[in-house]
């Protein structure tokens, strides 16, 4: 654990894979950085149909932890964490338990860069996810915290965010270690959700688009926000992704106010 430098806390198992591939890839086989991954639920709500259909929620657990260690090997990650709760305790803004866990686990880690989900995700779970990350750091001595604290993209994209506010990563290394890490998660992809191909499409766009007027730098880009301010102040985290989203309907105002005369 001690020789993490990049550590991802993630709501259920694939979501990992899905937001951080880019520092997934800039650990592999990099001896100066090792990837540690976190997932909080224990996957017994997956959907399920197919060759799955019939499986208990107790059946799924077992599935769903073994696909995650699966993609922890294939990733090199340097630990895997699953810490099995429900996700009602997840979204229990009083479980005082999930928070002093991650707490523990940022301590006996020490990771230079921490990653999470992002405030505007659409998915409650993430976003109580995130918030318990805050959380946690907020009760890391200072001298003990990251350096940098990121939220990425599951279900629903950075792309509105306002160019300034976005931090790109690039994704394009290794798209055979991309299919991989994602093709591992059987029960969801035979399940009905092509995660696999979404998230590739996702980092594909996001390259494609970032820019109208401009070549592309990479074939294959993560967008993440910055939300280190979170953990050294005591900001409230609704105010926080408020100002961002003002950011973007002033952008939006201000282009159509100039065009339209």
């Amino acid at each position: 654990m001690r020789r993490t430098t990049d550590l991802c806390v993630a709501a259920h198992q694939d979501d990992i894979e899905i937001m951080a591939y880019a520092p997934v890839i800039a650990c592999y086989s990099n001896p100066d950085r090792w990837f540690t991954g976190v997932v909080v639920t224990d996957g017994a709500g997956s959907p399920r149909s197919g060759i799955y259909a019939n499986c208990t929620d107790e059946d799924m657990k077992r599935i769903r932890a073994k696909e995650q260690k699966n993609a922890a090997l294939i990733g090199q990650y340097s630990a895997q964490f699953l810490l099995a709760y429900k996700s009602a305790e997840v979204k229990n803004p009083h479980n005082q338990a999930l928070s002093d866990e991650l707490k523990d686990i940022l301590l006996s880690c020490a990771p230079h860069t921490v990653y999470t989900h992002n405030l505007a995700d659409k998915h409650d779970t993430h976003v109580a996810t995130a918030l318990q990350v805050i959380k946690a750091l907020r009760q890391v001595p200072a001298q003990n915290r990251p350096q940098k604290v990121v939220s990425l993209e599951v279900w629903r994209s950075l792309d509105w965010l306002c160019d300034q506010d976005k931090l790109l990563f690039n994704a394009g290394e290794r798209p055979n270690l991309s299919a991989a890490l994602l093709g591992v998660f059987d029960s969801q992809i035979a399940g009905g959700k092509r995660y696999d191909l979404a998230a590739a499409g996702r980092r594909l766009a996001n390259a494609t688009f970032f820019a109208s007027h401009e070549v592309d730098d990479a074939d294959s880009v993560c967008f993440g926000l910055d939300i280190t301010e979170l953990m050294e102040s005591d900001l409230d985290p609704l105010t926080f992704i408020n100002r961002r989203i003002a950011h973007f309907q002033q952008e939006v105002n201000s282009r159509i106010a100039g065009l339209w005369g």
